[in-house]
């Protein structure tokens, strides 16, 4: 097996700031799409819950008309049993006889007025969540509209992005094959440490990119000397120095023109 060639400091410094650029630009393309992503995962994961919760309301409202439709059964068999009750009582031989048949022609007397007052509660159940339905699909469509809408931009602005961001991904890959191991993960955990993203950065007015904080006079010439990597003391970002960052910009941004 052939043996890695060792490049030098400078090399990878290169690297390191070509690898920023590229993630810098992926970065930036996946702000323009902000929260959009977020917004349709959360409207979708909303719009379920709304459909699920339409499809108990409808459950529950056929199950009142089922309640509805046996109780206008109960009714009618107990009608059927009075009349029959009637027609009895015309051939009642002693009291005890007669008296039996009226407790069960009262019995049916109840068993309908207590039918009649489930059917009116029903009645009542049916209207409050046909309202409620009625109320709910309203705002399923606002928010079917609204999703839609979101979809749409986000379709939009991917279309426009999709495919630089896939091959600027696929050079961000390429170029993390070059480097050590060991800078890629301090590479990453200062990405990763830091709001902006930029974990390698050129010195700009004797500080380091985005600080405040002077770098001194002989770490300058270190950084210029790009004998060693160096790190700011107070950010923890790789630095480098401007006349470097110049050059990789410009073949960067040359080479992501191209793509």
């Amino acid at each position: 097996m052939a043996k890695k060639t060792e490049i030098t400091v400078e090399e990878k410094l290169r690297a390191l700031f070509d690898l920023q650029i590229i993630d810098s630009r992926i970065d930036e393309i996946r702000n323009v799409r902000g929260e959009l992503p977020l917004e349709v995962e959360d409207l979708e994961s909303e719009i379920a819950g709304m459909d699920e919760k339409l499809a108990k309301l409808t459950a529950e409202l056929n199950d009142f008309d089922l309640g509805i439709k046996e109780n206008k059964s109960i009714v009618e068999s107990a009608n059927d049993l009075i009349l029959k009750y009637a027609d009895k009582l015309k051939n009642v031989r002693n009291n005890r006889e007669y008296n039996s048949i009226v407790k069960e022609e009262e019995y049916q007397q109840l068993e309908i007025q207590l039918a009649e007052k489930k059917t009116k509660e029903l009645k009542v159940q049916i209207e409050q969540k046909k309202e409620t339905i009625g109320v709910l699909t309203e705002q399923l469509d606002m928010k079917k509209n609204h999703l839609s809408a979101k979809k749409g931009e986000l379709d939009e602005i991917m279309q426009e992005t999709a495919k630089e961001e896939t091959l600027l991904t696929t050079q961000s890959a390429a170029f993390e094959a070059k480097i050590d191991a060991r800078l890629i993960i301090a590479y990453k955990r200062i990405r990763g440490s830091v709001k902006n993203g930029l974990a390698i950065v050129p010195i700009e007015r004797g500080a380091s990119g985005g600080s405040y904080f002077t770098i001194p006079p002989q770490v300058q010439m270190e950084i210029a000397a790009r004998q060693k990597i160096i790190t700011d003391e107070y950010s923890g970002r790789i630095l480098v120095d401007a006349e470097l960052a110049e050059e990789e910009h410009i073949k960067i941004n040359k080479m992501i023109k191209g793509l």
